[in-house]
């Protein structure tokens, strides 16, 4: 593969770890994804379909944490509602339009915010749920970035070593 070629595929990758932050993009993918087209360009070959494979696996277990982590969070004994995260998410989808750059995070807090405060009834219980599930959420969005960061230096001993 040419020089051009890494590069842009280096440069999906970055595109994807940002969207690990950024939710708007599907981060984890994108960095898999240009990982498989950089196999698939010059033929593959073990140590190609290799660095696939390990990037594959990690992306199983970072997108799994970032469902699993914050639904556990949800369903956990700080905060009961199921409706939680369906609200989160669609606070987040509004805060995204109303409210340039932060919109998509204060959304998502507010979310959290009214689906507890309608579950519970109480305020600084509901609060204290919001904030167990923001932690959880945190956890989750660092492990998918660990995970797409390690994907990425798989890449790079992939890229070293053909």
């Amino acid at each position: 593969m040419s020089q051009a070629g890494e590069v842009l595929i280096a440069l999906v990758m970055l595109v994807g770890l940002v969207g690990v932050v950024v939710p708007v993009l599907p981060g984890l993918f994108l960095v898999w994804g240009a990982g498989v087209v950089w196999a698939l360009l010059d033929g593959g070959g073990w140590v190609r379909w290799t660095v696939v494979g390990v990037m594959t696996v990690l992306l199983a277990l970072g997108t799994a944490a970032g469902y699993l982590l914050p639904g556990r969070a949800a369903s956990g004994p700080a905060a009961s509602s199921r409706w939680t995260l369906p609200w989160a998410a669609v606070g987040g989808v509004v805060g995204f339009f109303v409210i340039p750059v932060v919109g998509f995070i204060v959304g998502f807090v507010l979310g959290v915010l009214v689906a507890e405060l309608v579950a519970r009834r109480d305020l600084r219980t509901a609060w204290q749920a919001t904030l167990e599930v923001l932690k959880a959420t945190g956890l989750a969005m660092a492990i998918q970035l660990g995970a797409g960061l390690l994907m990425v230096l798989g890449w790079v001993a992939g890229v070293a070593l053909t």
